[in-house]
């Protein structure tokens, strides 16, 4: 018994260790910088910049990990897309009545609008491949 409590133990410690020192890690990931073609929205633009063509709004915040993990994929994406559709990206604490209004409750969340109506919608994560693939169906 006694030998079980000890190996039990020791995987616990490991674990709580390795959590902290990933967490560590990830909480100074610095942010990738934006890609020119990203548009940077706002309460104020938001309406003009997605009511015509396809547009993919990355509804996101500085704190968020998965928001830093989708930065360099959207950044790929951008540059794939080209003039095929725009990407934006719109901070939710700056941003509140827009996050509001489309009820963004977990970030990332990514909207697709096609001539400013929503068509689709992501949370969490994506591929490039998976964006690339979705916003083509709409083009």
């Amino acid at each position: 018994m006694t030998i079980a409590i000890t190996v039990t133990g020791l995987v616990f410690i490991s674990l709580i260790a390795y959590m902290y020192f990933t967490y560590k890690k990830i909480k100074n990931t610095p942010e990738a910088e934006t890609h020119s073609a990203i548009k940077e929205l706002s309460d104020a633009n938001f309406q003009a910049q997605v009511k015509n063509g396809v547009m993919l709004v990355d509804f996101w915040a500085a704190w968020c990990m998965p928001c830093k993990m989708m930065a360099p994929v959207l950044n790929e994406t951008a540059e794939e897309l080209g003039s095929t559709a725009k990407i934006g990206k719109l901070d939710v604490d700056s941003n509140r009545a827009a996050s509001a209004k489309y009820g963004v409750r977990s970030i990332p969340t990514l909207i697709l609008f096609k001539n400013g109506k929503e068509v689709n919608r992501f949370v969490g994560v994506k591929t490039k491949d998976f964006l690339l693939k979705e916003i083509k169906k709409v083009v």
